[in-house]
């Protein structure tokens, strides 16, 4: 029995911005460590410097930043709120958390995330906007004091932003026992509904909910999944992130 949680366009959406921005983290590190002279292979097949492309893809994730708010401004709003809410017992669940990557059992939340996702959502997005922020204003600011300051604070926020998105990496691939088979739930859109139970009650419960008629339909389904059967329209009232 499978469940889905993400949809086509936001699957894609955020491949987008995964490769544009690995692509840019390690330009960003190859540069760091004083490769400027050595051109990487992008840049070899692309008889591009590396200090062009790196710019070139900071405006290229800076576009894929508005475009939800343009085109999807009711997903950014829920993805928003998700992130931002907060319900009793996270704090018992995050305190879990340590024991929970082995074992798996986390305890119960409500979120569309679990609270380390959000925190995590938080993490990322800020970083993301203070290397963007800083990155565009080295664009402009070539020398002085204040190319000193943007150049140390985009270092220090690479550095952690590398540490963050190693996490997410290795949380979402499903190598570790308590998150095994989530990565399903973006490479491909479906996890299986036990998983999906296990990591996201609260928004597992309210999702199959959604999908039952109304009490004395003609049309009722049975209450429970079908085996083989994919929960649609995942996304219905959810954030698209």
């Amino acid at each position: 029995m499978t469940i889905e949680r993400y949809r086509r366009r936001i699957r894609r959406f955020h491949t987008a911005v995964y490769v544009v921005t690995l692509l840019l983290l390690g330009g960003g590190w190859w540069l760091l460590a004083g490769g400027e002279g050595n051109p990487t292979p992008i840049a070899r097949l692309t008889g591009i410097p590396d200090t062009q492309l790196h710019v070139w893809l900071g405006w290229a994730l800076l576009g894929l930043g508005v475009l939800p708010l343009a085109v999807a401004t009711r997903s950014v709003i829920g993805f928003v709120r998700e992130t931002l809410r907060y319900d009793r017992g996270d704090i018992g669940w995050l305190l879990r958390w340590p024991i929970g990557v082995v074992t798996g059992r986390f305890g119960r939340h409500e979120g569309h995330f679990d609270p380390g996702q959000r925190l995590a959502n938080v993490a990322i997005v800020g970083l993301l906007a203070l290397l963007v922020g800083t990155g565009i204003g080295l664009v402009f600011v070539h020398a002085g004091p204040a190319f000193a300051i943007l150049a140390l604070v985009h270092r220090l926020a690479t550095i952690a932003f590398t540490v963050v998105i190693a996490g997410h990496i290795l949380i979402a691939s499903g190598i570790l026992p308590g998150y095994r088979g989530v990565w399903r739930s973006m490479h491909g859109g479906r996890l299986s509904l036990q998983t999906a139970r296990r990591i996201w009650p609260g928004w597992t419960e309210r999702h199959i909910a959604s999908r039952q008629p109304l009490p004395g339909s003609a049309h009722a389904d049975p209450p429970t999944e079908r085996p083989g059967r994919a929960v649609s329209g995942a996304e219905r009232g959810s954030p698209g992130s």
